[in-house]
């Protein structure tokens, strides 16, 4: 029973992290092209999706950029 308990937490904090990736994504100033790609590899993968875009995406950008 407890595994399926942290399933769905783990499940729940994933969702809220693509979301947050999302509306992240959707509000930076990327082209229209790079956000579409962005949202998609984040909607299909959702792990690896957060995580690469957490690791090189708009917002590393902006970083790199300061």
């Amino acid at each position: 029973m407890e595994i399926v308990e942290i399933g769905g937490i783990f499940g729940l904090l994933l969702l809220i992290a693509d979301v947050w990736a999302i509306v992240n994504v959707i509000g930076s100033n990327r082209g229209t092209g790079a956000k579409v790609l962005w949202i998609l590899a984040i909607l299909i993968f959702p792990l690896l999706g957060f995580l690469v875009w957490l690791i090189f995406g708009p917002r590393s950008a902006k970083s790199v950029r300061s």
